[in-house]
């Protein structure tokens, strides 16, 4: 609610003069102007330039000082009565009575105060019974939420009859506007609940947005009750609050592109800066100079030009769901409901923006009479959505437990694909780096120490990546099982036969090679980089990957390794590696890299800009006579 009906907070309606009612008085004529002069305490002063009060058109000011001027008649008091003078409102003032300074609130410097203050005042000449009381005050507004500024409300009688009614007024504000204050405490213990659900499940992007649109839209009807039921709290944190709250059309921009699964364009981009440009003023106008925040607030909310532009981009703001779930014809039969209630929402926040218009209505406040209506209408359709998103969730969360299941699955293939353990033959010191790319990878070697004593290094990579490519290589290593008397060229061809009997399509690149006690070394190569030797690329012959052609055979190269050598090699992974400007990682800074170690290389493509799974595997021959020395 709006701190108080316009025009109670200017002055009670007059008590009849009868002995039963007139313990209350209320100021019988107001007048206020604009302006800071203290000679406007004195009672006899000319008040022709001055305006009724009852002409305050309760639109936050450009200025920040006022004086107020009430004339009262206490002999309309009985007689018993010892008469204190009431005052209430959202603003800071010094209180003469008849000219003399009785009292003050707040700081009339800044006008910093505290809400929902009722005090009381005493002075000698209210029992004064033959003569009109002028009462003066000496007025600093700062900005208020909702652009309302209200005049303070002044009464005159006796203290515990004032009190009781200031109770009774309070209760009658709370009450009627009870639905309202029902409805936002539903959306913000909705906004609350999906914010948790966020802190907990960062996943769930949507489920942030949900929480701080619907908690900074539960702030500002806060900040009403709180004002209707005279609860006190500090001004600054009034506008500070308003501020935020104004903020929810940026999430709800967000929330809705998130809902449709899509991502903001770049029209409602722009609608979130303007909302942010329109906002930041109101956010810290309390920390702004007076007179520039009274301004600020006067400029974006009441100047007519200025705040109907505002309210037109709010109207566009808030029409964002119509772009983020067209085209309609392709909404998944799941979206279309919460898409139905988005839409419902956003036309109940256009009219209630659309009437603020000066040129769509001259009454500014009529957004008051449809609040109520708005209020059940996004209450209705923030506990619909809640019922929808929490559906989705379970759904979210099914198919997540299930796919943790596929992934554990894959992570027991990987740790065949790629052991952390190596046999090694002695003489050989081997170390092995593997990076996937997601999850799992299609990468694979296998280090194993052949009944003769030769080291067996199996490398390959398989085209694709994620589960589809370990699975692959999974059947490869099987395959691969059982053929350690194979040389490495026919165990090449007995993988390619075994790639193309599994039918899985795709290919894949490999590479074997066994060395020797001596340092001998027989390598057979399908489409794979070549090795490294003591950072020059070992020239081998080219072949076709495996699982390409049937009749593919692959030729053996010879060498032999001396003490201190070593070779190096790597997945396609390594050399693919891409910077975010596009530039590979390349052969050369490979080849440069070469003779470190494993960690080191795959550290620096990595680094570079992973796409692909990467591999390195490096071993220096150290015979055992070598070690001894």
């Amino acid at each position: 609610m709006r701190k108080a009906i316009l025009l109670t907070m200017l002055v009670a309606p007059g008590i009849a003069a009868a002995a039963q009612t007139a313990v209350f008085i209320a100021p019988s004529d107001c007048v206020y102007r604009a302006g800071d002069n203290p000679a406007w305490a004195t009672p006899d002063l000319n008040e022709s330039g001055w305006t009724a009060a009852a002409k305050w058109p309760g639109l936050t000011p450009p200025t920040p000082q006022f004086w107020l001027r009430c004339r009262f008649d206490p002999a309309r008091l009985a007689t018993i009565v010892r008469p204190v003078l009431q005052i209430s409102g959202a603003l800071s003032y010094e209180v003469f009575a008849d000219g003399q300074r009785i009292g003050g609130f707040g700081d009339l410097r800044t006008g910093e105060h505290t809400e929902g203050v009722v005090s009381y005042y005493n002075s000698s000449v209210f029992s004064i019974r033959n003569q009109t009381l002028l009462v003066a005050l000496r007025i600093t507004f700062i900005p208020e939420d909702d652009n309302f500024q209200s005049l303070p409300t002044i009464r005159l009688g006796d203290v515990e009859a004032l009190r009781g009614e200031h109770f009774a007024t309070v209760a009658e504000r709370v009450d009627a506007q009870w639905v309202t204050w029902v409805c936002y405490a539903l959306i913000g213990v909705a906004g609350l609940f999906f914010f948790i659900l966020y802190w907990f499940d960062r996943n769930q992007r949507f489920a942030l947005w949900a929480g701080i649109a619907w908690l900074l839209l539960a702030s500002l009807r806060l900040l009403e009750f709180i004002t209707a039921a005279s609860i006190p709290y500090p001004s600054r944190i009034e506008m500070v609050l308003y501020g935020a709250g104004n903020l929810y059309g940026v999430f709800a921009i967000e929330l809705f592109f998130a809902l449709a699964q899509r991502r903001v364009n770049r029209l409602y981009r722009w609608l979130q800066v303007f909302n942010l440009l329109v906002t930041s003023p109101l956010l810290f106008a309390v920390f702004l100079p007076l007179r520039w925040a009274m301004y600020l607030a006067w400029l974006i909310q009441v100047n007519p030009p200025v705040a109907n532009l505002v309210y037109c981009g709010l109207i566009l703001t808030f029409l964002a769901p119509f772009a983020a779930f067209r085209p309609w014809r392709l909404l998944r039969p799941s979206q279309a409901p919460i898409a139905i209630l988005c839409c419902f929402w956003a036309v109940m926040d256009v009219v209630y923006m659309g009437v603020q218009i000066t040129w769509v209505s001259s009454n500014p406040f009529l957004n008051l009479k449809i609040q109520p209506a708005r209020s059940i209408a996004i209450a209705s359709v923030v506990v619909g959505l809640t019922l929808l998103l929490f559906h989705r969730l379970r759904d979210t969360n099914r198919q997540r437990a299930a796919l943790e299941g596929e992934m554990q699955a894959a992570r027991e293939i990987q740790r065949l694909l790629v052991p952390a353990r190596l046999d090694v033959a002695t003489g050989l010191q081997i170390e092995a780096v593997f990076r996937p790319a997601q999850e799992v990878g299609g990468d694979f070697y296998r280090c194993r120490v052949l009944s003769s004593g030769t080291q067996r290094i199996l490398l390959g990579d398989v085209s694709g990546k994620g589960a589809a490519a370990a699975m692959t290589a999974s059947l490869l290593l099987g395959a691969a099982e059982g053929h350690d008397a194979d040389s490495p060229a026919t165990l090449l061809t007995h993988l390619s036969h075994a790639l193309l009997a599994g039918n899985l399509g795709g290919f894949a690149t490999c590479v074997c090679a066994d060395i020797s006690a001596s340092g001998s070394v027989i390598m057979a190569n399908a489409g794979h980089l070549p090795p490294y030797r003591n950072g020059s690329e070992t020239q081998l012959p080219g072949s076709l990957p495996l699982g390409l052609a049937p009749e593919m055979v692959y030729a053996e190269t010879s060498f032999a390794l001396n003490p201190g050598d070593r070779l190096t090699f790597v997945s396609d992974g390594v050399v693919e590696a891409s910077s975010a400007k596009g530039e590979l990682f390349g052969f050369e800074r490979t080849r440069s890299i070469s003779t470190q170690r494993a960690e080191d290389i795959a550290r620096a493509a990595q680094s570079f800009g992973q796409q692909d799974d990467i591999t390195v595997l490096t071993l220096q021959y150290v015979p055992v006579e070598v070690l001894r020395a």
